[in-house]
């Protein structure tokens, strides 16, 4: 008796291209996800520096907004260290908790 093994292959290639599209869309994610902490990171440590100069929350704001796009960001003081929180949503549809950078800058005293 002769097994017959047609259309064997189209199965397993119909098998395995959700598990490779399925990989190649958590890796784009996982580095948009690790593009974008980089820019929060960029972005807290501006805000920090701008308001340590003196500037306002306003300008902080938009310089986070600037580098980071949507992303919302938080100001306290800190001793003499101006600090700024920047939060944003994680760019891929799934519940993970949003990215977050943190940065402190040392006030001029004003």
């Amino acid at each position: 008796m002769r097994r017959d093994d047609r259309g064997a292959v189209a199965a397993e290639f119909a098998v395995v291209v959700p598990a490779v599209v399925l990989v190649v869309a958590l890796t784009a994610g996982t580095l948009s996800a690790s593009g974008r902490q980089v820019r929060l990171e960029q972005a807290a440590a501006q805000a920090a520096r701008v308001v340590a100069r003196g500037e306002g929350t306003d300008r902080a704001a938009a310089v986070v907004a600037s580098i980071a796009g949507a992303a919302s960001v938080s100001i306290h003081a800190d001793g003499d260290l101006m600090c700024a929180e920047v939060v944003a949503a994680v760019p891929l549809p799934l519940p993970l908790p949003p990215l977050r950078a943190a940065s402190c800058a040392l006030s001029d005293g004003r």
